[in-house]
């Protein structure tokens, strides 16, 4: 039996030439400015067009593009081979779709169509859900799939915010970072969402926050100095918070070392680095 992995990213700019329509396509997004199409692309051009020089500067420190695409062919790889190592007569093969950037699911699916599986299973790349990332992935997915008049049995791994290997790999990578300081304090960093999303009931927030309890609990450190901080903010709207630059800041000044987590990603890209 064939399966089908789909490992669900955002993407980013293979080129510093891409930065601009990675932004358009990130800003066009309908779950990221819920507005009717005739007003999202004039917005999101305007948006894109703002914040290119900054997100070029940015991208230029990274070596001129982004590591995210890079890093999950290799995660890609190690989990095709893991899946592979099972004693069932079945056959696993891995691919890649991006969000906002190539290889998009209009160029997948042909793919997966020659490598004819028996099933489909899609894995986003986000531990926590957020119609925002995953949601929005999944849906692009059946949209192009509807188009393609592609039908075939799936199963989504929706989310895994308190999985036992992931949150050990924190737990490990924390420890080796803490053992030996003193004075210092744990900052977990999350990407941030408006409010008004998480009001009409958005998990992301309640599942980033069971993700960092299950951390400290297993962590089991005496009288942690820790907090949960949120980043990246972009426009006027009310975020959730503390920000997490905000929380750097104050606590740098009262001479804490700082140990940064970032919580909701499991790939460097712009957003760590």
């Amino acid at each position: 039996m064939k399966k089908a992995v789909i490992l669900f990213n955002l993407g980013g700019p293979d080129k510093l030439e891409s930065v601009k329509p990675f932004l358009f396509n990130l800003f066009n997004d309908p779950a990221i400015l819920n507005l009717p199409a005739f007003l999202r692309y004039p917005l999101a051009k305007l948006i894109s067009n703002r914040r290119t020089p900054i997100a070029k500067k940015i991208y230029e420190e990274l070596g001129g593009s982004s590591p995210i695409l890079k890093l999950t062919k290799d995660q890609s790889i190690a989990l095709e081979k893991r899946l592979n190592q099972n004693e069932k007569n079945e056959e696993y093969k891995c691919f890649i779709v991006m969000r906002c950037w190539h290889p998009r699911a209009k160029e997948v699916i042909e793919n997966i169509k020659l490598y004819n599986p028996d099933e489909l299973i899609l894995m986003p790349l986000y531990p926590q859900y957020s119609a925002a990332t995953s949601g929005s992935s999944i849906k692009e997915w059946n949209d192009v799939c509807k188009k393609n008049n592609y039908k075939i049995k799936t199963s989504t791994i929706c989310c895994y915010p308190i999985d036992k290997n992931f949150i050990n790999a924190h737990t490990k990578e924390i420890n080796k970072k803490i053992k030996d300081l003193k004075n210092f304090k744990l900052i977990f960093s999350a990407h941030g969402l408006p409010e008004k999303n998480i009001k009409k009931g958005d998990p992301y927030q309640w599942q980033v926050e069971q993700s960092v309890n299950k951390i400290i609990e297993t962590l089991n450190y005496h009288n942690l100095d820790w907090i949960l901080s949120y980043q990246s903010r972009v426009g006027p709207l009310k975020w959730i918070g503390p920000s997490t630059d905000n929380t750097i800041i104050e606590n740098s000044k009262i001479g804490k070392h700082i140990v940064l987590v970032p919580i909701a990603f499991v790939s460097e890209h712009s957003e760590t680095l």
